[in-house]
């Protein structure tokens, strides 16, 4: 297996080493979304407008290779922009699909709680099953398929709060925050009299990514972790300022993380660090804090924190 991991880490620092010149200082955000990629997840970027979530997803695009589709959402965006609709064929009287947005390998979805619940719905077949079913027929989405959603702060004008279901369905939530003074310094000079995004070419073929995403999914973890994950897991549902804890679906995506995040460290086996890094971004958009919590202000991060201190670590063999 060393030759195989190897490969994964050299593919993953030239594919960072790229999208540097387009996103400057974000070496951890670009890692995270990087990982969740390898992991066949969707990744949630909430953060205030013009931070740069949208340069970055197009940036993985076209270094990744990967057929991207972008729509800007707004409230008269219909579920059938998303997911296709059928029209009538006058010469054969037969009803024919014409494709929506979401058939692509990389969905970009901006602003997506501007969207009405309804158009917000409509991606939730595709995110689970890789599939969207129009008039009573399903259409499978290309592979690999990942949906990378942008979302300004709850309470931004027109904006609305995502349902539980769908935030359950991204496996990560990250935040890009404001560059440094001297990060936002280099961003304005790269951009001088050119766009770094024409400069970025593609580094690897759609079969190289799955072949990664499969030696990430054959990545090794013991029984002993598995069981430290599930009980970090249920610490969750058992805590006093958690209304409602981490779904079985967050088991699933805390330990294809943790195989993504053992892979890019040059691993082939998981061990309880890898678990810990990715606990927070993995569970804290999972969880519905009490009422009690809610009005001290408590962040779900310094519950998980807590967790994570209060759950023992098992000891690798």
């Amino acid at each position: 297996m060393e030759e195989k991991t190897s490969v994964v880490v050299g593919n993953a620092q030239r594919i960072i080493s790229q999208l540097r010149r387009v996103v400057v200082g974000k070496d951890k955000v670009l890692l995270w979304v990087l990982a969740a990629v390898l992991a066949k997840g969707h990744i949630l970027l909430e953060d205030i407008p013009g931070v740069g979530k949208t340069t970055m997803a197009l940036a993985f695009s076209k270094t990744l290779g990967l057929s991207c589709n972008r729509v800007q959402f707004t409230p008269d965006v219909l579920p059938s922009d998303v997911t296709g609709y059928s029209v009538l064929n006058q010469h054969t009287g037969t009803m024919t699909y014409q494709p929506g947005a979401v058939l692509c390998n990389l969905f970009l979805a901006d602003e997506l709680n501007r969207a009405t619940s309804r158009t917000q719905a409509a991606l939730l077949e595709a995110m689970e099953e890789g599939q969207v079913t129009v008039d009573g027929v399903s259409h499978v989405l290309p592979k690999p398929f990942v949906v990378i959603a942008t979302q300004n702060p709850t309470g931004a004008a027109g904006t609305q709060l995502l349902p539980d279901s769908q935030m359950d369905r991204f496996m990560v939530r990250l935040s890009m925050g404001y560059p440094s003074p001297k990060d936002e310094i280099a961003m304005v000079m790269n951009r001088q009299g050119k766009d770094p995004l024409q400069d970025i070419g593609q580094l690897l073929r759609t079969e190289e990514l799955a072949a990664m995403q499969e030696l990430v999914a054959q990545t090794h973890v013991s029984a002993d972790v598995v069981a430290y994950i599930v009980e970090l897991i249920t610490a969750t549902r058992n805590h006093s300022d958690i209304l409602q804890g981490a779904s079985p679906r967050a088991t699933l995506a805390v330990t294809a993380m943790a195989k993504a995040v053992a892979q890019l460290r040059g691993r082939d086996y998981v061990i309880p660090k890898d678990v810990q890094e990715v606990f927070l971004h993995t569970v804290s958009h999972r969880l519905l804090l009490s009422n009690k919590a809610e009005s001290a202000g408590v962040p779900a991060e310094q519950v998980l924190n807590e967790i994570l201190a209060n759950v023992a670590s098992p000891r690798m063999r």
